[in-house]
């Protein structure tokens, strides 16, 4: 199993430069990726970074760590501006991006602008979106237009979808791996058993290897609960930092630990 860090960029986390500060901070201990949310979190009343401007200042401030969304909802973005925003920080992070999507799971992002939060409405956009967003990451021509300049990575960057229903996980299963949350503002919400269902669920329709990706709540290096949820299938941990978890100087120094 490997090791990130997710950022809920809402609160104080949604001063960029502070998510900044955190990535250097992650990449410096030996944290392997840094993801961060993806919410128009102003909808509803609390402040939020925008994630791809975010993410485009930590690779320029990184050289090794892997950034990504946890979760992008495709949904209410245009799947072209989105295929062309992932390639630019492909390349301006050298080959370092991984794109999560999901429905997006608050409807006040949607409505407060006009847009449809029915989930039928959002899982056909979703689905539509991510074959043109893979189709031009991949290198395909979709409508007759094709991608350019492409991403570093080859065949693209990895698409993971996060979301734990059946539908989530049989999309999950049609691309790169499934992102699931597993943790509340206390501790761990979702046991190792429910994760490995999930997973047995995937590989039921999924013959080749796939990522699981892990959002959780650890007390550091050693703590048996890691154990159990590697042993359930699970591929990369996300510490989750957050503000309601504790005072900056406290996740700062649980970054530290590793």
């Amino acid at each position: 199993m490997r090791f990130g860090i997710c950022v809920c960029t809402l609160g104080d986390f949604a001063e960029p430069s502070l998510v900044v500060d955190v990535a250097v901070a992650a990449e410096a201990a030996g944290w392997e990726y840094l993801f961060v949310w993806d919410h128009l979190a102003f909808a509803w009343g609390v402040p939020s970074a925008d994630a791809w401007v975010t993410l485009a200042a930590v690779a320029q401030a990184t050289s090794a760590i892997r950034i990504g969304t946890a979760v992008t909802p495709l949904p209410r973005r245009r799947p072209a501006v989105a295929a062309s925003s992932v390639a630019t920080l492909d390349r301006l992070s050298r080959g370092r991006v991984v794109l999560g999507v999901g429905l997006g799971g608050v409807d006040a992002e949607f409505t407060a602008f006009g847009e449809s939060a029915d989930l039928r409405e959002r899982a056909r956009l979703l689905d539509s979106g991510l074959s043109i967003v893979g189709g031009l990451l991949g290198g395909q021509s979709v409508s007759g237009v094709s991608l350019a300049p492409p991403p570093v990575q080859r065949p693209r960057p990895p698409i993971l979808v996060g979301g734990a229903s059946r539908a989530a996980l049989r999309r999950a299963a049609r691309w790169d791996g499934w992102l699931a949350a597993g943790d509340d503002e206390t501790g761990m919400s979702v046991s190792p058993a429910a994760i490995a269902e999930s997973v047995a669920y995937i590989r039921q329709r999924r013959e080749s290897p796939f990522e699981v990706v892990l959002t959780g709540h650890s007390a550091g290096p050693g703590d048996p609960i890691l154990a159990g949820y590697a042993d359930a299938g699970v591929t990369v941990w996300l510490e989750h930092i957050h503000g309601r978890r504790g005072s900056l100087g406290e996740l700062m120094r649980r970054i530290a630990d590793g």
